[in-house]
């Protein structure tokens, strides 16, 4: 790697302060009133370096950040990017990564994650705090380990992903997804699922109203669905649940098995209730 020139306590302001940027290091420095002040960077590093204004990371090239924050003006943070790392940061501003690949992020506070993680792929993630809509829309080839979210509409359209320890606190995850596993985890919010392909979950909580249906092959292993209703409508499904199912209607075919089930939908004119086998206890 390329000698740094180390550059520390400064404050840069202007539009592209530091523009085409290249093995440079930043040590608590302030980048403020100005727009796309890394632009074009690369071989960059940043340590507890606080980001200000709109559009600092652009079409950069290996970048890491530790410790330091992006504030809540730093919008549209870090888009068409590669090979960046972020770890020990606080990320205030929505809209935070666009269409970047070879992202690696921990311990990483998303204060405002609307609309983040969009269009990215190669992205691994440990202990990460997120609150916004639209988490990780469309991203591919994600591994994700201690991801705590709180916001609607996540993962969706999200490819070969693979989510355990976590927390989704999530109205209409995973919808439009495809290869999507999750374990040792809980998913609690509405309509979970719709429209997935290939959703596998193990040791899982779920919460749902009308979860899980409208699934191309739904597997589910030593999972709890207790408060789950009108689940599994319109999927193709091989499910083994711990415990009770709160209700169940016209499953499209394949299995389900549970303790119990408190109240069983199938009607005939809707599916054909033989494709589906139901296993009580």
């Amino acid at each position: 790697m390329a000698q740094l020139l180390t550059l520390s306590d400064a404050r840069l302001t202007g539009e592209r302060a530091e523009f085409f940027a290249s093995n440079k290091k930043y040590v608590s420095c302030i980048f403020d009133d100005g727009e796309s002040p890394l632009k074009h960077s690369s071989g960059i590093v940043c340590e507890d370096t606080v980001f200000g204004w709109k559009y600092p990371l652009w079409y950069s090239t290996a970048i890491t950040v530790t410790g330091g924050r992006f504030e809540e003006m730093a919008r549209a943070g870090i888009w068409y990017t590669k090979d960046i790392s972020l770890k020990n940061v606080l990320y205030i501003a929505p809209k935070g990564f666009r269409r970047s690949s070879g992202i690696t992020l921990e311990n990483v506070s998303f204060e405002n994650a609307q609309e983040t993680l969009w269009q990215c792929e190669n992205v691994k993630m440990k202990n990460i705090k997120a609150k916004g809509d639209y988490f990780a829309m469309n991203c591919e080839k994600m591994d994700i380990d201690g991801l705590d979210l709180d916001g609607n509409y996540s993962f969706d359209g999200a490819k070969n992903v693979h989510i355990k320890n976590s927390r989704l606190l999530s109205k209409d995850a995973f919808w439009n997804s495809e290869n999507i596993t999750a374990e040792n985890s809980f998913i609690s919010g509405e309509y979970l699922g719709w429209n997935a392909k290939n959703l596998t979950l193990i040791n899982c909580t779920i919460e749902s109203l009308q979860g899980l249906c409208y699934i191309e092959n739904l597997f589910m292993r030593e999972c709890k669905t207790g408060a789950t209703t009108l689940a599994f409508e319109y999927s193709t499904v091989d499910a083994e649940i711990i415990g009770d199912v709160e209700s169940v209607k016209n499953p499209l075919c394949g299995r389900i098995k549970a303790d119990k089930i408190n109240e069983l939908i199938l009607e005939p004119e809707r599916v054909d209730v033989d494709k589906t086998q139901i296993i009580i206890g």
